[in-house]
């Protein structure tokens, strides 16, 4: 091969692999595709950012964007990008995380689940576990506090058990204090089990 030939083998390479770089980076070229990407903003109009700039429009899988989630995103042939939701975890412990307590609150411990709480994909947000109470609790008493992610938007009430036969309410407030309260004599315990309620 002759020196201009091999130069000119070498500028066809070169074309092609920029050609082939364009392309990939270029979805009306690619074609519909998909990927992964970790959300830094949310808009009102129902759009997230991703770190790496792109804007996409959040289906109705995908209710409760966070800041930091990790999500699948698509993209039509005409470069129309959809987010379709966050991922699982890799596993699937750390799902329930637990709570942080306020004062001398504390797990019931075995055969009861540690409280904890749980962010789900529709919005909502579960309550799991029972917590003791410390001693001559009575009257309101603050038991721990919900991380901002999962406070609702609005003051909650719930109505869960306090000791044997005793109902209080469960009052969880916009900046994440979860109180026990309305019960007569002494709080034994605060039961979480079945507790839902919104974040959005």
């Amino acid at each position: 091969m002759s020196s201009v030939q091999q130069a000119a083998a070498d500028l066809a390479d070169i074309l092609h692999g920029q050609v082939r770089q364009a392309s990939d980076q270029d979805p009306s070229i690619r074609g519909a595709d998909w990927r992964l990407a970790v959300v830094a903003s949310i808009q009102t109009t129902g759009t997230v950012t991703t770190t790496d700039g792109v804007v996409a429009r959040r289906t109705d899988m995908y209710v409760t964007p966070l800041v930091g989630d990790t999500i699948i995103l698509t993209v039509s042939g005409m470069g129309n990008w959809l987010a379709v939701g966050r991922i699982a975890p890799s596993t699937t412990a750390g799902t329930w995380q637990a709570l942080t307590y306020n004062g001398t609150w504390s797990a019931w411990g075995s055969p009861f689940y540690s409280p904890a709480y749980r962010i789900e994909g529709d919005g909502t947000v579960s309550l799991s576990g029972l917590a003791r109470a410390p001693a001559a609790t009575s009257g309101v008493s603050t038991v721990a506090t919900l991380p901002v992610p999962a406070r609702p938007a609005a003051a909650v009430y719930r109505s869960i058990l306090v000791n044997a036969g005793v109902n209080g309410t469960l009052m969880i407030d916009t900046d994440g204090t979860m109180q026990i309260r309305d019960y007569t004599g002494t709080a034994g315990w605060a039961a979480f089990d079945g507790v839902t309620f919104r974040i959005i």
